[in-house]
């Protein structure tokens, strides 16, 4: 070996090995499975911002079209007076907030909301209710609301805390689609944001409304203090359940003066859109909701988001209690981006 093969081998050995990454090949083949390691999820978050977009959006095209979104519009029927100490809410009685404390609505104004929402082209309509759990006749009033809601061939889904078995089949026999019951974070940060109830409370709840037959609507909020490794956890709690969630709606901090996380530092925008492209990955079959935050984001961000695989966003200018982008401007960037609603594919109880 001359003086240059001599340089040139040396030169290769300085070369560190490379290492094993995600098969990027097969995850955008967009295969279901629920036996994610927390590894492999740190691992996707890991991946050149390129190489992650690329494959979630091959992996979303394996299960949707890639240029259509569906649109929920979500409706805060009992606003206030939350008994909870969720650092993040402004309907918490223990913050000094500007949200009142209302009554239930009544049953004719929810179903003109509804209507509403429909003629704007929402398909599914969600009715939350600041509630730790609700009681009985709570229950059968918001029943009344998810006939009525159903009838108008719109899909239901209502949040209203804590569930038992047998309130999960009520609502299940009144025709609910979906139940939203999100996890916030992953458990080891959650005890920083809630000290009311308890991770298991929310597993618990949602094993009662799996049981019941109910779809899951699941997911988290960003940008409350946590750390990469608290996204991770979440993600991966969410993508190995029994049964994928349906919809994973992905939120951002929406800061309220008044409550204990005003005032935390600004999360990163790309951040965002690598924690949609993870889900995307690890959830290949369910809607991946561009959720709260939408306000404070740009055209160009809530873009790269749908490009990452989000596939749903609530539409309305109000998202319970906290500002939302206009109906018009959504519609807007929708044009600019070829994107089209979602059809709706329930019919009504009459048709």
């Amino acid at each position: 070996m001359d003086g240059t093969q001599q340089s040139l081998q040396q030169g290769r050995n300085d070369i560190p090995a490379q290492q094993t990454g995600p098969d990027l090949e097969s995850l955008a083949q967009g295969t279901v499975r629920t036996d994610w390691t927390v590894a492999e999820v740190r691992a996707l978050f890991e991946l050149p911002f390129n190489d992650l977009l690329h494959t979630a959006q091959r992996a979303h095209r394996q299960h949707f079209d890639p240029n259509a979104i569906q649109i929920s519009t979500l409706l805060s029927v009992k606003t206030g007076g939350c008994p909870e100490d969720c650092s993040y809410c402004p309907q918490s009685v223990r913050y000094e907030t500007n949200v009142n404390n209302d009554p239930l609505m009544e049953l004719d104004e929810v179903v003109a909301q509804a209507s509403l929402a429909k003629a704007k082209g929402a398909t599914r309509f969600c009715m939350g209710a600041a509630w730790r759990s609700p009681k009985p006749k709570q229950i059968e009033q918001i029943n009344e609301m998810v006939r009525a809601v159903a009838d108008l061939g719109m899909e239901t889904c209502a949040t209203l805390g804590m569930l038992k078995p047998e309130q999960a089949e009520q609502l299940k026999e009144a025709g609910l689609d979906y139940y939203n019951h999100n996890l916030d974070t992953s458990e080891r940060h959650y005890k920083k944001i809630i000290t009311t109830r308890t991770y298991q409370h929310r597993l618990d709840t949602l094993e009662a409304v799996r049981d019941a037959g109910l779809k899951v609507c699941c997911g988290g909020i960003v940008g409350m203090g946590e750390e990469a490794i608290d996204r991770a956890e979440l993600l991966h709690t969410l993508a190995t359940m029994v049964e994928h969630p349906g919809s994973v709606p992905i939120n951002q901090l929406v800061q309220v003066e008044g409550t204990p996380l005003d005032g935390t530092e600004a999360f990163d925008a790309l951040d965002f859109v690598r924690m949609i492209a993870v889900a995307r990955i690890l959830m290949p079959a369910s809607h991946v909701r561009l959720s709260a935050g939408r306000e404070d984001m740009s055209d160009a961000t809530q873009a790269l988001c749908f490009l990452a695989g989000a596939n749903s966003i609530f539409y309305g200018e109000k998202l319970l209690t906290t500002a939302n982008p206009a109906a018009d401007k959504d519609r807007a960037l929708m044009g600019k981006l070829g994107i089209q609603p979602e059809p709706c594919t329930k019919s009504t109880s009459s048709s």
